[in-house]
């Protein structure tokens, strides 16, 4: 939502800067949707922080307490108790306002619904890694604290068990808060990685390690510093070995489940989208919401997409220009000055007394109705499997029987000659002309390798064109050549009458000619 200056606020109808009609209830919704995220996240990132630091602490103190490091102290086991608890609370204050501010700087463009920056959404980016930093600084801090005490008030074998079992209950931490920021994360990291890309630290090895060593390294270590020299604490290390086990089981559990959700659900979408992309889809969105290889693979395969619905756009545009049949023949030929000789119908159209049309009419005017006529001529030459190759002007050539053979051309063409004739006269916007003449063309693609353009040349076309000189004069408007009617079927003979012969420019002898009759 963009804000508006101060006594300025936009009324239903009026248009936003983004171009669409300004709806106070879908900013309203739109807002409510974005603090519900905030919210969400900062609980989820609440809970995180909270849940993991209290089942670790918990953890440490038990393990200490199975190795009876606390009666090894002495009297200072009460200080170090105290300052446990102090040192817990100031921990809790710190990590939520460290928390709080490194989310501050993702939630002021996420809440004013605007793209982030590059800086912004780099930030946003590292904010599981933060948080884990922010976990395992807290706990190094405290191995720190807790050790010298163990050291003041015991002896330094103590201090090492101290020491490392903070360790290693700081190491699960920091892993169970990165594995677990990542997927409370997502929404705010999905549109940060629009304007990033996927280049942030995340990466699947990196979540193979932190999986590994919640499940095998750190229970491994800690069983390891048990049951060799110099032998932590007086007591049996059976009990504290069952229990770093048991721990390792349940943290590697749920490290496993929250990296198989991060990397299973993007594979499942993809696989979706490109189940859509086979069945012919293109107008199929893919979101990154990974920035490791995944989310690599996510953008190519939106890359993808993105590239097929430009082909199929060129292909369309491209369609629109020259026809289907002509685009299909240009992907299998490819760019080759070549082509065939065929029989083949032409069909040739021209508007009647254009010029005085030109004279009374604007040109927007006499641009709309051309438009109206060549709609009925695409319409009429498409419904009977011809193929209209060109627009010159005001007329329009169709051919029959290339690039597509065609199994009955002549038909073909007298019923679309007859056809777009009805059309027109109902109409009453234009006279024209409408010759169609039969006989072998060269149909294929001339020009250059930088320019081509698939044409028909022979002497069919010259004589459709002449035809339709000597068609504006005749009542019925079109007239064809006797080869054409001698190649159409029987029903569509009888709709035609001759009209006699005729003398067309450029040839030394007489033509016969058919004319529509009804």
């Amino acid at each position: 939502m963009t804000p508006t200056s101060p006594g300025r606020r936009r009324r239903p109808g009026i248009p936003s800067p983004h171009g669409a009609p300004y709806d106070p209830e879908v900013a309203r919704r739109h807002v409510s949707q974005r603090i519900g995220t905030v919210l969400r996240t900062s609980l989820g990132f609440a809970a995180i922080g909270f849940g993991t630091s209290l089942c670790s602490a918990g953890l440490v103190l038990l393990l200490l307490s199975l190795q009876g490091l606390p009666d090894d102290l002495g009297p200072g086991r009460q200080v170090i108790l105290l300052c446990a608890l102090a040192y817990v609370s100031f921990a809790f204050v710190v990590g939520t306002v460290w928390a709080g501010y490194l989310q501050r700087r993702t939630v002021v463009w996420f809440l004013a619904g605007r793209r982030p920056t590059l800086q912004e959404a780099t930030r946003a980016l590292r904010i599981p890694v933060e948080l884990a930093l922010v976990s395992g600084t807290l706990w190094a801090a405290g191995a720190v604290l807790f050790g010298v005490l163990a050291a003041v008030f015991g002896t330094w074998i103590n201090a090492v068990g101290v020491v490392l079992t903070i360790v290693l209950g700081g190491l699960s931490t920091a892993g169970l808060t990165y594995l677990a920021a990542e997927r409370v994360a997502r929404p705010l990291l999905s549109m940060s990685l629009d304007v990033a890309g996927p280049r942030g630290p995340t990466s699947v090895l990196t979540r193979l390690v932190v999986v590994w060593g919640l499940s095998s390294g750190v229970p491994l270590v800690g069983v390891l510093f048990l049951i060799l020299p110099p032998h932590i604490g007086d007591e049996d290390p059976t009990p504290s070995a069952v229990l770093l086990s048991t721990a390792g089981l349940l943290f590697g559990a749920l490290a496993t489940a929250l990296f198989a959700r991060a990397v299973a659900a993007p594979l499942q979408r993809m696989r979706g989208v490109l189940d859509d992309i086979r069945a012919g889809r293109r107008d199929v969105t893919v979101r990154i919401d990974d920035a490791g290889e995944i989310g690599m693979l996510q953008s190519s395969v939106r890359d993808l997409a993105t590239g097929l619905r430009e082909q199929e756009r060129l292909r369309d545009l491209f369609g629109r220009h020259v026809g289907d049949d002509v685009v299909r023949h240009a992907l299998e030929h490819g760019v080759s000055l070549s082509g065939d000789v065929r029989e083949v119908c032409a069909l040739f159209v021209d508007v009647a007394d254009s010029t005085t049309l030109a004279s009374e009419l604007t040109p927007d005017e006499v641009a709309r109705r051309l438009n109206r006529l060549f709609e009925v001529v695409v319409a009429a030459t498409n419904s009977h499997g011809g193929l209209v190759n060109k627009f010159q002007g005001d007329a329009a050539l169709c051919v029959f029987g290339a690039p597509t053979r065609h199994a009955d051309p002549a038909t073909s063409a007298l019923r679309t000659a007859r056809q777009i004739r009805d059309a027109v006269c109902e109409r009453g916007e234009l006279d024209l002309g409408i010759g169609v003449a039969t006989g072998q063309v060269f149909a294929g693609q001339l020009g250059s390798r930088s320019r081509l353009e698939y044409t028909v040349i022979g002497d069919a076309v010259n004589e459709a064109a002449r035809l339709t000189e000597h068609a504006k004069n005749v009542p019925g408007r079109v007239l064809a050549s006797g080869p054409t009617l001698e190649g159409a079927a029987a029903s569509e003979r009888a709709r035609w009458a001759p009209h006699g012969d005729v003398h067309l420019r450029g040839r030394r002898t007489p033509t016969a000619t058919f004319t529509a009759t009804r």
